[in-house]
């Protein structure tokens, strides 16, 4: 490695694949232990954590306590140190006998991040994994014409990747490259049509009339890159879950029936976490009482740990949404969740299958919230038509007779009353428009 090459490295920021450490101390072993049993990895000495290049000084006999460092992990392991301009490298590749011990404890690097597990954990971790990743396997099929420019410069806007680096130093430094050609992770990522590659990256949306699913009101398959996926699949549920408005400032807030930062983490974990290796795929699909989230691929450990754990099924994957902010760090989650939603979700977990439940409350407990709240009592009809908007904003006004059974002038009427008294208000034309529910 050269000056220059040295230079983009750091410019990539820490990830899966590098650290930064600004001096030598013995948590290097932590580091080179993670990385074997990993993906392999490289620690620069000398850089502060934001990236700044401090300078360090490598002697003799520092590489020789690297070195014996590694050899005295277990199994042994092999390192190479080496000076480059004002910093240090450390090379260490995956290893080949894993799992990998130093001072009698085991690490796996997880984003950024080099988490310390049991011994039965990370060799439950191998043995279901078969020591093969899906995301670093290369892919052979992949067209280099396939790849969006316009995906990759967004990206690297994003993660604050300085742009004038050359794209292909970017994508080996992310982890991108194996074998000289990009892995399924890049493709997933960069891909401008993901489904020629992976007809299983596909994420399915739908929503159901009611509790079951006899009858599907609205369904959408996802089937672009992996951020248009997501971003895709949030604001289809945004679009179909019950929107609450706020207005006690001049601006008005919106508040969802299940926060976007939510509904971004549990899809976010769905598409990361799978097993792309099945032929199954991410659906995520909308009832009148809750909303199901499921994914192929159990748990990578007992589930008595889940929730105090995290093992990434795809790390690469994991790394780049990190990288993007989509997620705080790896293993947060789960806990953020239950503390945002307390009993309203369930984690059901099967041999091959995961799946979380987000129960919604129902749309005739938030009307009369609403009436109390503002202090009046809704007449019954207008009540049933506030919890129909809920629960379906573009519905219209003979649908609402019809659900009624009462005339449109009725409806007409009680509409013009909600609307005096601020309760609804109608955004858009008559056909195509939709209702907001307001409270101030």
């Amino acid at each position: 490695m050269n000056k220059k090459e040295a230079i983009e490295l750091v410019k990539t920021g820490e990830g899966y694949t590098l650290e930064f450490k600004e001096a030598f101390n013995s948590s290097i072993g932590k580091e080179i232990c993670a990385f074997a049993n990993a993906s392999g990895g490289k620690i620069i000495l000398g850089v502060i954590d934001d990236g700044s290049i401090k300078g360090f000084k490598l002697t003799n006999s520092m590489k020789s306590q690297i070195q014996d460092i590694a050899r005295n992990m277990d199994p042994a392991f092999n390192v190479t140190v080496e000076q480059v301009s004002d910093v240090a490298v450390v090379y260490a590749g995956e290893g080949k006998e894993k799992p990998y011990f130093v001072g009698g404890h085991c690490y796996l690097r997880q984003g950024s991040n080099s988490q310390q597990l049991k011994r039965d954990e990370i060799r439950s971790f191998f043995q279901k994994e078969n020591l093969i990743q899906f995301d670093r396997k290369a892919n052979k099929d992949f067209d280099e014409a396939d790849f969006d420019n316009n995906s990759y410069a967004s990206f690297t806007k994003k993660t604050g990747i300085d742009n004038s680096l050359q794209k292909e130093h970017v994508l080996k430094n992310l982890g991108l490259i194996t074998e000289g050609r990009m892995n399924n992770a890049g493709v997933l990522f960069f891909s401008k049509n993901i489904g020629r590659y992976f007809l299983n990256s596909v994420v399915g949306c739908v929503l159901y009339a009611g509790r079951t699913k006899t009858k599907i009101l609205d369904k959408q398959e996802q089937e672009n890159d992996f951020i248009s996926n997501l971003s895709d699949a949030v604001r289809f549920l945004l679009r179909n879950l019950r929107t609450e408005y706020i207005i006690e400032k001049i601006e008005r807030e919106e508040k969802p029936e299940i926060p976007e930062e939510i509904l971004r983490e549990l899809i976010v974990n769905a598409m990361v976490h799978r097993d792309y290796f099945s032929n199954g795929r991410v659906l995520i699909e909308i009832f009148a009482d809750r909303v199901e989230i499921s994914n192929p691929g159990g748990l990578l450990f007992d589930k008595k740990e889940f929730g105090k754990i995290s093992l990434a099924r795809n790390p690469l994957l994991a790394d780049m949404v990190l990288r993007l902010g989509l997620v705080e760090k790896v293993g947060s989650g789960i806990n953020r969740i239950k503390e945002s939603l307390k009993d309203r979700v369930e984690f059901e977990t099967f041999p091959d299958w995961f799946r979380v439940v987000v129960k919604r409350e129902a749309a005739g407990k938030l009307g009369e919230k609403l009436g109390e709240k503002l202090g009046e009592k809704l007449g019954e009809n207008q009540q049933k038509i506030v919890n129909l908007m809920m629960s379906d904003k573009f519905i219209s006004i003979p649908q609402l007779a019809d659900a009624i059974k009462i005339s449109t002038t009725a409806v007409e009427n009680n509409i013009a009353k909600l609307k005096q008294k601020g309760i609804i208000h109608r955004v858009g034309p008559d056909k195509g428009g939709k209702w907001e529910i307001v409270r101030r």
